[in-house]
């Protein structure tokens, strides 16, 4: 399940509770520059569960130094008693430009961030200091990406791949197939029930909004582009429109009752991931949490 800076920090803890309740297997918290940072409401999550896993998907290198991230990752998984799974990429490029900060060559910064926050949790020097205390040396790191540079980098520095929102099953596979990962986690929004026809209509604000997001990054950015366009299959007419429909809604979400819910889970589990991490946008999580699961496990 997937929690973000949308959310009071209260919600997302009681949200992580009910999600270790219900049997979700991780929890990952998104962080978007000038929302609500991950940190207080991680570590709120991290003493108000046992078993679940805390995912960080994503920190990047320009809002956080790597020695930070280094410190504050090592920090929370000492809190969770080892359930901290750290996720790396280069972040929202616009706001951060618009915060005054050089981001013009991201996958150098990964590499040396990559590098950083590795040494410093194996207890090695880096530029002749080291951390002062013991950390988990093998602190899963994970690494966003979506062009091919990025996903070839992410195949030799990384312990595993995250792949965004708008991002379909196909482009999935396609990642896989560049990257190579032990582990491959995938966002989604999921909007479900056994109305079909009501979750549907839950979902068409929720994606006309990621629909405006990503199609405007489509036209500056040739990879985002390609991830929407050639790897659903959708000709470019249909995101040019704004307008979502039921081929839109299959592609890039879980929405729909029990039958949509197997075969959009079979569609991404063939694709190479390894976990699907849902966005519950519905009215009632809770309720949707406990349909989700039991249509997975039927």
């Amino acid at each position: 399940m997937r929690l973000h800076g949308g959310l009071l920090p209260r919600r997302c803890v009681e949200l992580a509770s009910l999600g270790e309740a219900h049997g979700f297997d991780s929890l990952w918290f998104a962080e978007n520059p000038l929302e609500r940072g991950t940190l207080a409401t991680l570590g709120a999550c991290a003493l108000a569960t046992t078993r679940i896993e805390l995912g960080i998907g994503v920190w990047n290198p320009y809002l956080r130094a790597p020695a930070q991230i280094a410190m504050d990752a090592s920090a929370l998984d000492e809190l969770s008693q080892g359930r901290l799974a750290l996720g790396l990429g280069s972040g929202l490029a616009a706001p951060i430009q618009k915060l005054g900060i050089d981001n013009s060559r991201p996958l150098a910064a990964l590499k040396e961030c990559f590098a950083t926050v590795r040494a410093l949790l194996r207890g090695e020097e880096v530029n002749g200091t080291k951390l002062s205390y013991k950390t988990r040396a093998d602190l899963p790191l994970l690494m966003a990406a979506r062009g091919p540079q990025a996903l070839a980098l992410a195949g030799r520095i990384a312990d595993g791949l995250m792949v965004s929102n708008m991002c379909p099953p196909g482009f999935a596979k396609h990642a896989a197939s560049i990257a190579r990962p032990k582990r491959l986690v995938q966002y989604a929004p999921c909007a479900v029930g056994p109305d079909r026809a009501k979750a549907q209509a839950t979902m068409k604000p929720v994606l006309t909004g990621l629909l405006k997001t990503f199609w405007n990054l489509a036209q500056r950015v040739p990879a985002a582009r390609d991830s929407l366009v050639t790897h659903s299959g959708i000709p470019e007419s249909v995101f040019a429109s704004g307008e979502p429909d039921e081929r839109l809604i299959e592609a890039f979400t879980v929405t729909g009752d029990a039958d949509d819910i197997r075969r959009r889970l079979d569609a991404y589990r063939e694709a190479g991931v390894t976990d699907l991490v849902l966005t519950l946008v519905g009215p009632d999580p809770v309720h949707d949490m406990a349909y989700l699961l039991r249509a997975a496990r039927t």
